[in-house]
């Protein structure tokens, strides 16, 4: 089965990334960009919320503007504080979670993504931006970059999961829902049965992005999925310990049917945690040291009804996030095999 699992993975990454001008591959050595579509046919059938699918936390954060104002998301206090251009420079170091660009993550083998957006102060066109203390791209460029790989790679599904809304009247939310409209038109799937869904239904009806939107709003649109179809729950810890004890504990109360379920496998620094770490940063001060233990910690982990599902990470590119989630899609076919003995 060893040797199965080898050869399949040497078939999945076999497609060499985007090389980047200078001739190398631009996320890692090799490329995780069809994962889905590599899959053996048996899990075409599975419901997409019984398989391990590779997400980030903060995905759009790879850029962040340091020159722009403080977001809405900050304390009146940070605000303030943040008129000194230094502070902005610190803000930077800790609000930025991801190396990787969209089009990188998803060629790394990223499927879920985690958005949190903000219309901007005193700007008049009322443009939507993602958002994590600073602002960040415009939303309607990073989901044009994102259907851009899809179109190349029909038979990928992502998830978009819109969690956090900031200084967002309707208007805003109708210029964002149209903004998802133009960026993926008939790609957008319905929202409908979860069980329904698996990779065979969506290929078949050519759906390839699932929209999750957590506000009342998304009762107003067919392709808004409400935001309790997938839970996120949160540790809040900087223990690689409780969040261990977190993940396990909300992974036995998952729902088994009707919904998607998030293991978020990420440590969230406390104020002592930024002033201990200041000038080192989210990834040198509190992920780089902690990422292997959780890792380690995926690779026990099997999906299915009550098992994982998504799992998204800090810095995906640190160690070898993605691939190790989606090779625990092939212990359902090690139970397959078992079960015809």
């Amino acid at each position: 089965m060893l040797a199965i699992r080898k050869a399949r993975r040497k078939l999945r990454m076999g497609t060499i990334c985007s090389p980047n001008p200078g001739g190398t591959k631009t996320a890692s050595e090799d490329c995780n960009a069809d994962w889905m579509a590599s899959l053996p046919a048996h899990l075409h059938n599975v419901p997409l919320s019984n398989l391990a699918i590779p997400g980030s936390h903060d995905s759009f954060s790879y850029w962040v503007d340091e020159k722009s104002p403080v977001g809405p998301d900050q304390t009146p206090a940070i605000k303030r504080l943040a008129r000194i251009s230094l502070v902005k420079r610190l803000m930077k170091k800790w609000s930025v979670t991801q190396n990787l660009t969209f089009r990188e993550q998803l060629e790394a083998g990223i499927r879920y993504f985690d958005l949190r957006v903000s219309s901007k102060p005193e700007d008049a066109d009322q443009e939507i931006y993602f958002i994590h203390g600073l602002f960040g791209i415009k939303v309607g460029d990073g989901l044009m970059e994102i259907d851009a790989f899809l179109t190349q790679h029909p038979r990928e599904i992502v998830f978009l999961d819109f969690n956090h809304f900031y200084a967002m009247e309707e208007a805003h939310h109708r210029r964002l829902t149209l903004k998802i409209q133009e960026a993926f038109g008939s790609k957008l799937c319905p929202a409908c049965s979860v069980e329904g869904m698996t990779l065979r239904s969506l290929w078949e009806k050519k759906y390839q992005v699932l929209i999750f939107y957590h506000c009342p709003f998304y009762k107003q649109y067919p392709f808004l999925w409400p935001g309790k179809k997938i839970p996120a729950p949160w540790a809040n810890t900087t223990s690689v310990r409780k969040l261990i004890l977190f993940l396990e504990t909300t992974l036995s109360e998952r729902a088994p049917r009707g919904a998607f379920h998030v293991s978020q496998a990420i440590l969230t620094p406390r104020v002592k945690t930024i002033a201990r770490g200041l000038v080192g940063g989210l990834k040198n001060t509190l992920v780089h040291r902690n990422l292997p233990a959780i890792l380690d910690w995926v690779k026990t982990q099997k999906p299915g009804a009550m098992g994982v599902n998504i799992i998204t990470s800090d810095f995906v590119d640190l160690v070898d996030f993605a691939t190790t989630v989606i090779e625990l899609n092939d212990l359902l076919l090690e139970d397959r095999a078992l079960t015809k003995c």
